[in-house]
């Protein structure tokens, strides 16, 4: 990877290649939005499933959730947002573009070089109105965070899961924030996603936990590809601390625009579940059969955006190297997380070569993402795929109508093994698995 890849780059790379778009772009985009392409919707669902199978799945004590969008404006009173979920606002008094204030070095806009307002604390939670009559009665907000839902349906996750303490409560999904200055392409969005899960433990044992959890989470970033030395562990100081946290840490990475949170994990003691047994008036308490006690469980939480994974994937992938004279644009994702797994390429249209080139395709969708490309020359088409991240290619030839054997070709190394077509869904499956990709006892090349 280059010492500091641009944003430019990234951001012209997801357009190129069907990662992502701007927004509404036929009438001139709209800030901060994004949609994803038939490549990086892959791609993103791909980072959740890998969060879900290290969170849930190979878990005994994590469970499962999925709650509505809109909720109780109650849920918000309880937990601070309508009162304390602001930022400080400033406006140009010339060009009347507003500011997050601490984002602002100097006391002039960053735009045109007016004077700015005096700060005012603007709240980031989206309103709208449930219902025809757009009155106070009916006003509800779009959540700002999935965690709440996760809280309110505490005692209904216990109750029907049958599980003790310390017990987890995953959730993925869409949270929206109206922030002042979004930016620096997907990172900061209004519309994003959340991964995050609530772990409840017994008060003394939060600590413990937390620990724990910074490591947990530090290590999966790793496991899926991304440099050590690219990421870094801070703790907040206390006058930087969220009004509901004890402490917290943020696993931050070295984006093309400096160091930034990548997830934050939390202990949030049981300020949540106090609030809102406050608020309700229903109780939400734990009762511990093997201490014979009953308690408010303390929470620690670790809250990850997909979108700013998705961001920090690319860019820790994201390589330009020479070969044999020529660029290579290459994406060097852990196969896992590959939009597609395995392209099958004929060597050119020739008609003899179709029907068996399909044939395969067709042998490998049910079982990989696989992608099918016989435009332009194969040299051409091995760049696009490096592009995206394709760990494999399969190549057909005119040799392949005799001997029943295709080449497969791996992005990395560039290395090419011959493997008869009966062995080939075996060996992808291997090589997916972690299998090293020895071409020695055949042939190996580095073609373009």
């Amino acid at each position: 990877m280059p010492a500091k890849v641009d944003m430019d780059k990234i951001v012209s790379l997801c357009k190129r290649r069907g990662l992502i778009f701007p927004s509404s772009e036929i009438y001139g985009g709209l800030a901060s939005c994004w949609d994803y392409g038939p490549m990086g919707v892959e791609l993103k669902r791909n980072v959740k499933e890998a969060w879900w199978k290290a969170i849930v799945q190979d878990r005994d004590d994590v469970v499962g959730l999925d709650t509505s969008i809109m909720m109780h404006p109650g849920v918000w009173a309880a937990s601070g947002h309508i009162d304390s979920f602001t930022d400080p606002l400033v406006e140009c008094k010339s060009c009347h573009l507003r500011w997050r204030a601490d984002a602002v070095e100097e006391k002039k806009c960053p735009k045109c070089g007016g004077e700015l307002t005096e700060p005012r604390m603007f709240n980031l939670m989206f309103k709208t109105f449930m219902g025809p009559v757009e009155e106070s009665a009916s006003i509800v907000y779009l959540r700002p965070e999935t965690a709440q839902g996760i809280f309110v349906n505490f005692e209904n996750v216990v109750t029907t899961s049958r599980k003790k303490l310390p017990l987890g409560i995953a959730q993925i999904g869409k949270s929206f924030r109206n922030e002042i200055t979004p930016g620096n392409f997907i990172f900061r969005t209004r519309e994003f996603e959340h991964m995050e899960v609530e772990y409840f433990v017994k008060p003394g044992t939060d600590e413990k936990w937390l620990d724990y959890w910074v490591k947990e989470r530090f290590d999966w970033y790793v496991g899926l590809g991304i440099r050590k030395e690219n990421l870094r562990l801070r703790q907040h100081g206390k006058d930087e601390l969220a009004h509901y946290a004890r402490d917290c840490h943020d696993i931050e990475y070295l984006f093309p625009m400096g160091w930034s949170e990548l997830e934050g994990i939390a202990n949030r003691g049981d300020f949540d579940l106090t609030q809102h047994a406050k608020c309700s008036g229903k109780e939400l308490s734990y009762y511990d059969a093997e201490a014979g006690e009953k308690y408010v469980p303390y929470v620690v939480e670790p809250s990850a955006g997909v979108d700013r994974s998705v961001l920090a994937f690319l860019v820790d992938a994201y390589d330009e190297e020479e070969i044999e004279g020529e660029k290579r644009t290459v994406l060097h994702l852990n196969p896992s997380l590959s939009p597609i797994k395995v392209a099958v390429l004929p060597l050119s249209r020739n008609e003899k070569l179709t029907p068996l080139a399909k044939e395969v395709f067709k042998q490998l969708c049910p079982s990989f993402m696989t992608d099918y490309d016989d435009s332009q020359s194969i040299g051409r088409r091995y760049r696009r795929q490096d592009e995206i991240g394709t760990p494999f290619c399969v190549t057909i030839d005119f040799e392949s109508l005799e001997d029943k054997q295709v080449t497969i070709r791996e992005r990395d190394s560039l290395a090419q093994i011959r493997v008869p077509i009966g062995e080939l869904k075996k060996v992808i499956e291997a090589k997916l698995k972690g299998e090293a990709f020895d071409a020695s006892t055949l042939w190996a090349t580095r073609e373009k």
